[in-house]
């Protein structure tokens, strides 16, 4: 029997496998870190567009309230302020109380806001973070609180008021809203990922009850959350007619009921009316420009995954 010797094979050349430490191509779509996306004409064309279309309106106000109410209402309306704003600002100003106005406006909107971050966060750090019977019911029944219409609420909410004794107080307008479906939700989804269960443990191992472990680790993680919705609730608040109308009179009002005050004549001056939305709107700006920063952090501090 004559024994025959395999046949080589020429060996087969595997590529190299790249280090996991080395340099590899970059992706065509994939930004290294560090690295930020470039706009293009078309996005700063589309950018120009939309901050065009968002200050037109205060643009305009700005020209109405500086003109008179025949040149507003022309068949060609003006497109640059003129010389009246002073004073239509003032004439708004005595004609609508707007100075009382504003202070009650201060005053309700500051009450609201600073109740319901105080509230919602706790409400929010309960439903995220801490286990007690009936959890997953509760805030199912909170979040269904969102789907009924404020307007039903309105004849016995009035009562209610008008019992207490709060009928056209600023204590009609703060105590109904002290807290929100909203604040409540978006604190707990916030908490949820923002604050880890190890530093609750860490805290209690060091022993920390639940107020300290508020005070010192909760709020400092909620805080991004908290300017956000704080930002939220002032301009709501701010920006509330409705119930304010219905709850205060005239002697009392906040700036939007005395704003609607201009406009209830048979034939209100549109430059005098313009000039009060322009007094209303100040307050607004001055402080998305104090705050501004802070509030877009975070916004884009949840949005990030590092």
């Amino acid at each position: 029997m004559t024994l025959t010797s395999p046949t080589p094979t020429t060996p087969v050349k595997l590529a190299p496998t790249p280090r996991s430490g080395g340099p590899s191509r970059p992706s065509r779509f994939r930004m290294g870190a560090g690295q930020h996306l470039k706009g293009g004409p078309f996005a700063y064309a589309a950018l120009a567009v939309v901050g065009f279309g968002s200050l037109l309106p205060l643009y305009w106000t700005l020209v109405a309230a500086s003109r008179t109410q025949d040149e507003v209402l022309a068949s060609t309306p003006p497109f640059f302020p003129g010389g009246k704003l002073f004073a239509n600002l003032q004439t708004a100003w005595e004609q609508a109380n707007l100075g009382k106005a504003i202070v009650n406006s201060i005053i309700v909107s500051s009450s609201i806001t600073l109740a319901t971050l105080f509230f919602c966060t706790l409400a929010g750090y309960a439903f995220a973070k801490m286990r007690f019977r009936g959890r997953g019911w509760l805030m199912t029944a909170v979040i269904a609180t969102l789907t009924i219409p404020p307007q039903l609420s309105v004849v016995p909410l009035f009562m209610m008021m008008s019992g207490l004794g709060w009928g056209g107080q600023l204590e009609s307008v703060i105590f109904p809203t002290l807290v929100s479906a909203f604040g409540v939700f978006f604190m707990r989804q916030y908490l949820i990922e923002a604050l880890p269960y190890e530093l609750i443990e860490a805290a209690k191992i060091d022993g920390a009850n639940n107020f300290r472990i508020v005070r010192s680790v909760v709020l400092p993680v909620a805080r991004p959350a908290m300017m956000v919705l704080g930002m939220l609730t002032f301009v709501q608040a701010w920006n509330d007619f409705f119930w304010p109308y219905l709850a205060l009179n005239q002697q009392n009002p906040t700036l939007q009921v005395a704003l609607g005050q201009l406009s209830a004549s048979y034939t209100p001056d549109q430059s005098i009316v313009m000039a009060g939305a322009l007094i209303s709107t100040l307050p607004l700006l001055v402080v998305f420009v104090l705050f501004g920063k802070k509030i877009v952090g975070g916004i884009m501090s949840g949005a990030v995954k590092g």
